[in-house]
């Protein structure tokens, strides 16, 4: 773990016990879909008081560190590799990536204590809110988070 730590990744891994992970990415669907997103909470941060994070470390358990594609924290935060949960994590799915992976990342980060966890699906045009039960809902039209603090509709995300 201190070498995964002390060790710049381009692009940065999952670290799962004592395993380095690469991710699935750089695609131009996936890298529109993380711009949009982004774009759209950055754009709210002052009303909705949030701050939004690219790529950012997330340390779901003592021996693993995940890189969820975007994640919102409620307010703010100092941390340089995150160990209070996230309010929300959302994965960008990569036509490479197989939904084991994801469910294995979901369930990582409810673990954690992560609210609220999306996979956004650039392919299909659709995204899943997750639950800590293991659903997955689909959405076409609006994610939202449990609380309804957070809205995104898809057509706002989706060119």
């Amino acid at each position: 773990m201190e070498e995964y730590l002390t060790t710049v990744y381009r692009p940065d891994c999952d670290y799962v016990d004592g395993e380095v992970l690469g991710r699935n990415f750089g695609e131009r669907d996936h890298s529109y879909v993380q711009a949009a997103m982004m774009s759209y909470f950055f754009a709210r941060r002052k009303t909705w008081n949030i701050e939004v994070y690219p790529e950012q470390r997330v340390q779901v358990r003592p021996n693993r560190f995940r890189i969820p594609d975007v994640c919102v924290v409620l307010g703010g935060t100092k941390e340089k590799i995150f160990t209070t949960p996230p309010f929300l994590c959302v994965e960008i799915r990569s036509l490479e990536d197989r939904m084991s992976e994801f469910l294995s990342r979901i369930d990582d980060y409810f673990a954690m204590g992560v609210p609220n966890v999306w996979v956004v699906d650039p392919a299909r045009r659709c995204a899943y809110q997750a639950t800590a039960a293991g659903d997955l809902h689909r959405n076409t039209e609006l994610l939202r988070t449990t609380d309804a603090a957070l809205e995104v509709p898809l057509s706002e995300i989706f060119e």
